[in-house]
């Protein structure tokens, strides 16, 4: 049990004490009464400005006693080996942490891309080179060490078990098939103008029963599961619209599907564009999902990861999801929260933790070849020095891909390699 003297104890600090040391199996206590620390018999760490003779001191920035979200002036500094956060000049691995897990970057006026989510580039973790580093366990080691070197524990950080998760978000069910009235006729006479012979005569043979469905991977998606791995799948059931363009939720043979495919794989909602700024639209969603499945739905990713701080997390809640697959970038690989274990959400606004759990993913498809424009072998080396800064710390190893990505059709012939050479990554730990 480690004795932890503050000025001020804090909703805040709790959450990151005990992200940093409980869950890494350190007891602890945190008291601001100098008197009875001045005595004590336990192991003692000193995180504040006042000073007491042969204790353990670490001076902390002022972010973990705050209650508001105010503007942070942030630069780069260094924590025992590795880079740190300074806030007003200083250098706190604790606040650094919860910076990272918070978001508070995200929050207020804040640039955003056309889709109104908040920029990759715009991130401290990329300005300052983090973003494919789990920089929030890298300060968890160093504090690990400060605290030995000082006496304090003698506790030597333990990595946890690598869990690989390979998740896939179903956009478009199927490229033909199922899809009705205008939007069918529509599909014929674009490509009828385009001339895309091709695309026209595939259509007819899929939907003659003489050619599978180039979208229908939900054979390879089962066989996945069937090796061992906690497969999860998220399906938009959102209404039609420019960015939610999946077959209709009533459709009896959609239906069907997502009931066979929730017997081995966990289904969670793909919440619709339009739902992040619908509150009633993500609620009917939810509803559907949960009457198809006939149990609450509990899992959710956002589609087109549009995440609004914190008023995406605030309806996730009240419609009881207890746990998201968003925190990830679109654009860029990496570790967007600095962790790869699961948290519980902190709501800045009302400046507590929620019953949120937050997993956060490494990469996903369309970053590597939409966005980054890499080759299969350069995706395959990228997502390898991904892994290799994992497996260092552990946790969940999470990875985001689409049923129509996964076929090896059109732009994304050979593409399947990439998905089974990630699933190849974690053999040593018995996921095959």
């Amino acid at each position: 049990m480690i004795e932890i003297f503050v000025e001020q104890i804090s909703d805040r600090m709790i959450y990151t004490f005990d992200f940093i040391l409980k869950d890494n199996g350190i007891d602890y206590v945190l008291t601001n009464d100098y008197r009875t620390f001045q005595d004590s018999n336990r192991k003692r760490f000193n995180y504040s400005e006042r000073h007491f003779d042969e204790v353990a001191q670490l001076t902390p920035a002022d972010l973990l006693f705050e209650e508001q979200i105010k503007k942070q002036a942030i630069s780069k500094s260094t924590f025992g080996k590795e880079e740190c956060l300074a806030f007003n000049k200083v250098t706190d691995p604790f606040a650094s942490v919860f910076y990272l897990l918070s978001r508070m970057e995200e929050y207020g006026e804040i640039l955003t891309d056309s889709h109104e989510r908040f920029p990759a580039n715009k991130s401290i973790q990329f300005q300052f080179g983090w973003l494919k580093q789990l920089m929030c366990e890298r300060w968890t080691v160093e504090i690990f060490e400060f605290l030995n070197e000082q006496g304090v524990t003698v506790i030597k950080y333990k990595p946890r078990p690598s869990k690989i998760i390979p998740t896939f978000d179903i956009d478009n069910t199927y490229a033909y098939k199922l899809k009705d009235g205008s939007r069918k006729l529509l599909s014929k006479v674009l490509d009828f103008s385009k001339g895309n012979k091709a695309r026209i005569e595939e259509r007819k043979q899929v939907l003659a029963g003489e050619l599978k469905d180039p979208y229908d991977t939900f054979d390879q998606i089962l066989a996945i599961e069937k090796r061992g791995f906690d497969v999860k799948l998220f399906w938009l059931l959102g209404n039609y619209g420019n960015f939610d363009r999946n077959i209709r939720f009533s459709n009896e043979e959609h239906q069907k599907l997502i009931k066979k495919m929730s017997k081995t794989c966990k289904i969670g909602i793909h919440p619709s564009y339009k739902s992040n700024s619908s509150n009633e639209s993500l609620s009917k969603e939810i509803t559907r999902l949960s009457e198809v499945l006939v149990h609450q739905v509990q899992c959710s990713r956002q589609h087109f990861l549009k995440v609004r701080m914190p008023e995406t997390y605030i309806q996730l809640l009240k419609n009881d999801v207890t746990d998201d697959y968003t925190m990830g970038y679109p654009s860029e690989i990496g570790f967007r929260t600095g962790t790869s274990r699961p948290y519980f959400w902190y709501d800045l606004q009302k400046n507590y933790k929620t019953d949120l759990i937050l997993h956060p993913f490494a990469y996903m498809d369309g970053t590597l070849l939409e966005y980054k424009n890499w080759s299969i072998s350069e995706a395959k080396e990228k997502i390898d020095e991904l892994y290799q800064e994992f497996k260092q710390f552990g946790g969940e190893f999470i990875f985001l891909w689409h049923n129509e990505t996964i076929g090896d059709y059109g732009k994304w012939r050979g593409w399947s390699e990439v998905l089974e050479f990630t699933l190849q990554l974690d053999v040593e730990n018995g996921n095959q």
